[in-house]
């Protein structure tokens, strides 16, 4: 079995969330729990940090992952979805896991996933946990996929959980109110493991705390301890100066992810850190600076207000709901460009319209469709674009539409290009 052979078989036989959507979300954790104790259960031997929430998880994991790699950790990192390639969701170190393991791992349970049955999601989540146990990592940062309390990672029992933004993504399979929407995320909290949440928002804390109680898990609030002020945004970084009260916590923090909506997801990340301490980890402030200032260097982390060229300037973002996309939005006024070139496409399983009202009027639009089945057709996209006042063009390919806006940009302009993880996958330059 070749890898190519072995990703087509994972595809193929397996519901993968990601390509056709709400259908293959698996709404029990027996599958994981089976496939796992037949691998004799990888996920109760090594060490962990469990991070959830629905915007700010994959940056936050990274983060924390370079921390920990700066601090002299062997550190595992498992995220989804994959940009590029299937290796990318698997990492030890910031290397991805070798594609003859992945062929290895499906060859050798072939026979376990025919009785089982497992979705593409917990079979890659069992290959995951197996590699960081074969590997013998110190300890591995997981990022859940979709939701918590049900979502195949939520069988391992970490140091600390950490929970960022609550925003509405996923209604039909997490519920229709962030308190809905919260309780499953707070599914992750573990007895008597501490959780630190990201940001307080008043729909949401309840929630929380009540879980927390219930299982008497430590819980903080990082934004309650923290406060992020942000004194300089360049190209190449944002710097921070972090208080706690009045006393200066850290000052002239290099962030190397330049999202504005990095500033809050750090308060929780920073009090992961100090949760991590209190359990003996050995991470100085110098690891902490080392690992914020160089996050893509050390664990591969792309797509997030990811620079892809300077004249014109060209910039991706994976944010696709509507809290992921107000903040890529504010941060694309306060560049003031005299014009801004948006490359457009989405999912077929969501209503987008919120989203569309969103968008500015005055941008120039490319719409365009990734090449999964989830994609929302260019056709589509366009009409329900047009009927909400947005102009532009339709596109059949990403690349098709990052052509034409590059044809057009002038050197001052802004090309961006989002709506979807998808379509930020799909980017030659990334």
């Amino acid at each position: 079995m070749t890898y190519e052979q072995c990703l087509e078989y994972m595809y193929a036989q397996l519901p993968m969330f990601h390509r056709i959507g709400n259908a293959a979300f698996n709404k029990s954790l027996d599958n994981i729990l089976a496939l796992c104790q037949a691998l004799d259960n990888p996920q109760r031997k090594f060490k962990s940090v469990h991070v959830a929430g629905t915007n700010g998880k994959g940056s936050s994991s990274n983060m924390l992952a370079a921390v920990l790699q700066s601090a002299g950790y062997k550190t595992g990192l498992y995220t989804s979805p994959h940009l590029k390639d299937f290796t990318e969701r698997i990492r030890i170190n910031g290397h991805q896991i070798p594609k003859d393991k992945v062929v290895q791992f499906v060859q050798e349970h072939q026979e376990l996933f025919a009785r089982i049955k497992p979705s593409f999601f917990e079979m890659t989540v069992a290959l995951a946990f197996q590699f960081f146990v074969e590997e013998q990592v110190d300890i591995a940062v997981i990022e859940v996929g979709l939701g918590g309390r049900l979502d195949s990672t939520n069988i391992i029992t970490p140091e600390v959980c950490l929970i960022t933004n609550i925003s509405f993504d996923h209604q039909s399979l997490l519920g229709e109110s962030l308190p809905e929407i919260a309780a499953e995320k707070a599914g992750i909290i573990k007895p008597q493991v501490p959780v630190v949440i990201s940001q307080t928002q008043s729909e949401t804390v309840a929630v929380f705390n009540q879980k927390a109680k219930a299982v008497n898990a430590p819980i903080v609030f990082a934004d309650q301890e923290l406060e992020v002020i942000n004194p300089d945004v360049t190209l190449e970084a944002r710097t921070f100066d972090i208080y706690e009260g009045d006393r200066v916590y850290l000052s002239n923090l290099e962030l190397s992810l330049l999202g504005s909506y990095q500033e809050f997801n750090l308060p929780g990340v920073l009090m992961t850190v100090e949760e991590l301490r209190k359990k003996g980890y050995d991470i100085s402030e110098y690891n902490i600076r080392e690992g914020l200032m160089n996050v893509q260097e050390l664990t591969g982390f792309k797509g997030r207000w990811q620079v892809l060229n300077e004249k014109p300037l060209t910039i991706c973002d994976t944010g696709h709901n509507e809290a992921g996309l107000r903040a890529v939005l504010a941060q694309i006024e306060r560049l003031d460009m005299p014009k801004v070139h948006f490359v457009f496409g989405a999912v077929n399983d969501k209503d987008i319209t919120k989203i569309l009202q969103l968008l500015p009027t005055e941008f120039t639009y490319y719409f365009c469709q990734a090449n999964i089945p989830r994609a929302l057709p260019a056709d589509d996209l366009f009409t329900l674009a047009k009927n909400n006042g947005l102009s532009g063009q339709k596109y059949y390919t990403v690349m098709e539409a990052v052509n034409a806006a590059k044809a057009v940009a002038k050197e001052n302009e802004l090309i961006f290009i989002g709506g979807s993880t998808f379509v930020v996958a799909e980017v030659d330059d990334l």
